[in-house]
């Protein structure tokens, strides 16, 4: 039998998103993680505040410590395709406080959104305020030493429990391949096969051709077929071919576990790792 292949694992931060921080690290830790996503405004529970304060700051990073737990990984819930320019000002002032906060956090990556404008609405205008937003963002990362990896996300509409996906200019074929053309080159892309599935399952590459160099952060998950949308699900759970895909992409780093359920999220996030090692590879949990 093959030795198995290695893969670094890492504990993704939406599916706590309904318990305290300290819950986090704690159940990161007893998992044997010692990288852990987390996020920074949306209202969750989970989450650090909008405009976190110095104390804020403070008591995470002393939480890292306690726990032995890193936090290179920080998202931020932006939108830069709204359609009205002063709520998009407003939107890139917010981020741009939130890139800052994340620094002093401890992160070395945030992870941003282009936007949740369906593919199809997306205008000139809001394209050209979009980029913009993007080399604003960029500018001070670089000048902070932080790196900007873009979620690979539909916009999610819920209807009858279960999630509708729409193409957005980070899913669509054709608005992909010109958002890759137009950021800055120090841009990256958060891989995320689960979603690009979920909008667009017909496509067996999940979306790879189109991010495949720009990879500098990759989420594990599947979504399952619910009536006519989706519900989220772990890595195992569902048809998403990870044993097939991951050899091809083009990826060195701490592979998050995002598994989004709340209600069970320690056993998802077991089943996760159980596959990995069911379909030949060793989690080595970073």
């Amino acid at each position: 039998m093959a030795a198995a292949q290695t893969i670094k694992v890492g504990c993704g931060e939406w599916g706590f998103r309904e318990l305290d921080l300290p819950e986090h690290f704690r159940i990161a830790r007893d998992l044997g993680f010692r990288t852990l996503e987390f996020g920074i405004g949306g209202g969750q529970a989970g989450r650090l505040p909008e405009e976190p304060s110095r104390p804020d700051i403070d008591d995470f990073r002393a939480l890292a410590r306690k726990h032995g737990v890193a936090t290179p990984g920080c998202c931020l819930e932006n939108d830069f395709t709204l359609p009205s320019p002063p709520a998009h000002a407003q939107m890139v002032e917010r981020t741009l406080r939130q890139i800052r906060a994340a620094r002093q956090c401890g992160a070395s990556f945030v992870r941003l959104f282009a936007g949740f404008t369906p593919a199809a609405e997306m205008t000139e205008s809001i394209w050209a305020r979009m980029i913009d937003a993007f080399s604003q963002a960029d500018q001070l990362c670089a000048e902070l030493g932080l790196s900007i990896a873009v979620e690979t996300h539909g916009r999610i509409t819920m209807r009858d429990g279960a999630a509708h996906h729409e193409h957005t200019v980070s899913t669509e074929p054709a608005a992909a391949r010109r958002l890759m053309g137009s950021l800055p080159w120090r841009i990256g892309v958060n891989y995320d096969p689960g979603n690009l599935k979920a909008v667009s399952p017909a496509d067996r590459t999940y979306g790879l051709p189109l991010f495949s160099g720009r990879i500098n952060y990759c989420h594990l998950k599947d979504w399952k077929r619910s009536g006519g949308g989706w519900v989220a699900c772990a890595i195992g759970d569902d048809d998403l071919d990870y044993g097939a895909l991951l050899p091809r992409v083009k990826f060195g780093g701490v592979h998050l576990i995002e598994y989004e359920p709340t209600e069970d999220v320690v056993d998802g996030i077991r089943r996760s790792l159980a596959y990995l090692e069911r379909i030949g590879f060793a989690p080595e949990l970073a």
